[in-house]
């Protein structure tokens, strides 16, 4: 399965800073969002850490699983998206060089 668009070097950098920036800031302001009031910002900032991640690498599966965690409270102080960006950069610079090499899988 070969992404849709080339993801460069550049895109896995920027996805994965996304997806830190994201989680650092979700636990830095835990409190605020543990006590409730304010939870709905960080729903709408999954969303739109969701969004840009899928612009900058595609679509993967791996982002389903990360964005149904980060909704869950409690369950959310795990760093799901620097993980899920991690996993599909390494994937899709793994599927790059087997296109560029001609292996198959």
């Amino acid at each position: 399965m070969s992404p849709t668009r080339v993801v460069t070097p550049r895109d896995r950098r920027a996805a994965l800073a996304i997806a830190f920036v994201a989680d650092a800031v979700q636990l830095a302001v835990l409190p605020l969002f543990g006590l409730g009031w304010i939870a709905p910002t960080s729903d709408a900032l999954d969303v739109l850490v969701a969004f840009l991640l899928i612009r900058r690498l595609g679509w993967h599966v791996a982002f389903l699983p990360s964005f149904v965690v980060e909704i869950l409270p409690i369950v959310d102080l795990f760093p799901t998206w620097t993980a899920a960006a991690w996993f599909v950069g390494r994937q899709r610079a793994a599927a790059e060089i087997r296109e560029v090499s001609g292996e198959s899988v």
